[in-house]
Order: C-alpha cells, then structure tokens, then sequence
C-alpha cells in the first residue's frame, strides 16, 4: 500500500454473489472499466475471494469482493463455498449476480443468497447479468431484480454504479479516530518507538491515520520517540491536549507524562474507533481468571512477517504468564482467517484491527460476545500489564 492510498480497512466492502458462470468477474472488469478479473467459460475460474480497489463516487474509495461460485461442488467445493460466505462477515453492500435467463427458469438459489444478506442486515442489489443474452425477454427477467446490466455492452453499468453509490449514503469518517477529542490550535505528542520491531523509513497504519486525523481536526501533530518525550514536552512551550504512544511503551510514556496530560495508545483509539471499547474493557477481568491449562487466542487483522520478539506471539504471552503466573496455551490467526467456534477459549486478545473494516471488526466482537468468550485488544491488555488502563481511556470518559 501506498502512503496516498487509502487504507483497505477504511474502504466500503462491495461483495459480488451468485453460482459459477454468472457473470461475477465479468462485471467486475464492467464496473472498474479494467480487465482486473480473470474471466473464463469454464465453471469455477475463481476460487478464492480476490479483492480489487477502486473508487465510485460518491461513495468514494471501495474494495470490490470477487468471490467463488456458492454452487461449487465436491470437498473443495464445500471449501471454496465457506471462504466466499465468510465474506459476508465484512460486506457493506451485497450484489447478488444472476445469469438472467437462468434465474428465470430457477430463481430458488439467488434467494437463498438474498435471505442470508437479510439476516446479516446487508444492504443488497440483485443483477440480471448476460442482458446481451436475452434481450427480446428483458420485460419478463426484469422484475426478478434491481436491475439489468451486460458486462459484454456495458448496457446498464452506469446505472448499476449510481445504484450502488445510493445504498450506503456517504458517510464522513473524520474525526472519529481522535479529531473529536480535539479543538483546532491543540498540539498532541505522539509518541513512535523506533525499535528492531519498526518498520524501515515508514511509519505504521495507525500513526499515519491518528496524524492525519489530528491534522483534519486543525491540531498540531508533534512526533517523538519514546526515549524523548520528557525533553518535547519540556520544549512544546504548552500542555498538549493529549498524549498517544504505542502501547509497547505504556509503562514509560506514562512516567514521563505528567498526570494532568491525557494519556492513551494508538491500539485504544482503533479500539474505540472499530470495536467497542466497553466490550474490551470489560474483557480485561477475564486475566483475574485465568487458570493453567487456558487457551488465548491471539488474533490479527492482517499478516506480516514475525521478527524475533513479536507483540502478538512473543511479547503478549510473556507479559500474560508474567502477570497471571498461569501456564498458559496461546494460538493465533491472522488476516483473514478467523476461527468460527471459539468456545475453547478463555480468552481473545485481538490487534487494533487497522487493515479490518469496521463491519468485520464488529462481526469479530460480536461473535465473541455471542459465544460469551471475553475479548480485549492489544492496547486494553498492555494497559491493565502496565498498570495505567484507568489513565488510558480517561480521555473518553467526558
């Protein structure tokens, strides 16, 4: 990703779903005005969701979802079915893609697809694909969805895009990260360690989103290391309006940021900002706990390569069993993958969730909530080790 793009967590999810052959690459490479997809006559071209960004006004940038046929067959059928519904935990806006003269003849197999987007409260278009086709019997097809389109003629793609852009209102996100604890002409310190752990001459997806949000709410961003924050604030000339460091330094920031200056973590923000921060903060109980023999799971949005002395698999679970003084069983997913039954864990300690949207990010949180699995993020846990989670979320307390 570049530093310009926007992030794929931030983009409005744009999932495309029907049987094998019904046109779903096709229209993809319709709506972008690119052949992004691979397209084939042969059932079954795509076999895993591929993701595509782009941008519709005026919802701006979206993240297209090409998922696998739900008709696929045999046991990696059955495997290619299950990634494409899992999907659906993160879709803003559902397509459900229809060969057109098929679903006349058997509409039964969209309409399963319909009621599952209506149970999870997607908001859905049905498309009548392949009207190239079937133009002379388009006054009979069409009342079986939201519109006609050919991905071969364009016929309709405009349409089909204005549709789409009228589904989801555009919603401004500014602000709701840090802006609105934020006056214009305050300054906040953030506080950047630069370890083995730091990624070389960039900074991390949620320092670059916490500084521009500072930045879109009028305030002034001032960037520090850990190990000179005492001389910045000694130097800034004024209090800052907050202070937000990478929670792996939580005990030290807090020591050297005086009591009456908020203090909280880039994790807690994203908690606040994806998640619920309630949720989370309730989780931390669960460490009282504890007991020998429990199962953590530690869970992160994206993927990336594990250094040496790793927060989600080295770092955490040492602090863990110092804290707890449990033995203890840890095990981890990472992007997508998000285990369905969690009954046997005591516990899911879950990254800030950066790269994931809000919606999945919540399906997560509400699937622990449902199978009553306490559930906390890294910068809540790293707070409560430290000792500073009441200071931490005092700047929300107002």
């Amino acid at each position: 990703m570049s530093m310009n793009s926007t992030p794929k967590g931030e983009r409005i999810h744009i999932a495309l779903f029907g049987r094998r052959n019904a046109g779903k690459s096709s229209l993809i490479n319709a709506i972008t005005g690119q052949d992004l997809a691979i397209v084939s006559e042969v059932k079954g071209t795509t076999t895993d969701p591929v993701y595509k960004a782009m941008e519709i006004l005026p919802l701006g940038p979206v993240m297209l979802i090409d998922t696998p046929g739900l008709d696929d067959e045999g046991a990696l059928g059955e495997e290619r079915i299950k990634k494409a519904r899992s999907v659906l935990n993160k879709t803003d806006i559902a397509l459900i893609v229809a060969d057109g003269a098929q679903a006349a003849e058997d509409f039964s197999f969209e309409q399963t697809i319909l009621e599952l987007t209506q149970k999870k409260e997607i908001p859905v278009i049905v498309v009548m694909n392949k009207q190239d086709q079937w133009t002379e019997h388009e006054t009979d097809i069409a009342p079986l969805g939201d519109i006609c389109v050919s991905s071969l003629t364009g016929y309709h793609i405009h349409e089909l895009k204005e549709m789409i852009s009228r589904k989801i209102p555009a919603e401004d996100q500014t602000g709701k990260l840090v802006g609105d604890l934020l006056s214009p002409g305050d300054f906040v310190v953030l506080v950047v360690p630069i370890d083995s752990a730091a990624p070389k001459g960039r900074l991390i997806l949620p320092q670059q989103q916490v500084i521009r949000d500072v930045l879109e709410a009028g305030a002034t961003a001032v960037v520090c290391r850990d190990t000179e924050l005492s001389d910045t604030l000694a130097r800034l000339g004024q209090k800052p309006r907050l202070v937000v460091t990478d929670s792996q330094a939580f005990a030290s920031v807090s020591k050297d940021t005086p009591e009456d200056i908020p203090l909280t973590s880039f994790s807690i923000l994203f908690s606040r900002y994806k998640g619920d921060l309630e949720v989370q903060l309730r989780g931390v109980d669960a460490l009282e706990h504890l007991k020998d023999g429990d199962i953590l799971l530690m869970a992160e949005g994206c993927t990336h390569h594990r250094q040496c002395d790793d927060i989600g698999t080295v770092k955490l679970p040492r602090w863990i069993r110092e804290y707890t003084k449990k033995e203890l069983v840890f095990e981890t997913s990472s992007g997508g993958g998000f285990p369905e039954d969690l009954s046997r864990y005591a516990m899911i300690v879950h990254c800030g969730g950066c790269t994931l949207s809000q919606k999945e990010m919540a399906f997560r949180i509400a699937e622990a909530k449902d199978q009553q699995v306490p559930i906390v993020n890294y910068g809540t846990l790293i707070a409560q080790l430290k000792g500073v989670l009441k200071r931490s979320v005092e700047p929300f307390s107002s």
